[in-house]
């Protein structure tokens, strides 16, 4: 008899508790942090060589959930050997039902060096087909946009190595 009583009150508190839950609160800017990258070095992309990926993860929270520009690109990245050009990327698109209170999750961009032009820089040319030097060394700078135009906050990867020739 004792025991219907005590899995009641147990019922009821449960279902307090999880009534006492809120939604997240997150800021409507979009806001994103660096996670990973696959690996630390990348070999040069071109045609001779075999292609190589480079994949980066971040997380992301955006308080009204408006991310993915539908035919538009919304993620930014910057060589830090070339800070004023943005190579862009496009978000899935994310469905704006039941984002109201707000989405989290996280990204990977995949780089294949071949298709982007991972490349080393010497004497100010790209790519060069017989490099003098062995390794060449940046990092990317990130940042995405929601559909109102807010862009979020800048995040860096660590350092990548890019080996010039084999």
């Amino acid at each position: 008899m004792k025991a219907l009583p005590i899995s009641l009150f147990c019922l009821l508190c449960g279902m307090l508790i999880i009534a006492c839950v809120n939604p997240p609160d997150y800021p409507d800017t979009p806001v994103i942090e660096y996670l990973s990258i696959n690996k630390p070095q990348v070999r040069q992309g071109i045609a001779s060589l075999p292609n190589d990926t480079l994949s980066i993860v971040f997380s992301f929270t955006d308080g009204d959930g408006d991310l993915s520009i539908q035919d538009s690109t919304d993620v930014f990245l910057y060589d830090s050997r070339f800070p004023s050009i943005a190579t862009q990327y496009k978000l899935p698109t994310i469905p704006e039902d039941g984002t109201g209170n707000g989405i989290r999750g996280e990204i990977t961009i995949n780089i294949q060096s071949a298709n982007t032009g991972i490349c080393c820089i010497e004497n100010g040319f790209p790519c060069p087909s017989n490099p003098q030097n062995a390794i060449d060394t940046f990092s990317y700078e990130i940042q995405i946009r929601d559909r109102a135009g807010n862009l979020s906050n800048r995040i860096r990867t660590e350092t990548i190595d890019i080996i010039c020739r084999l």
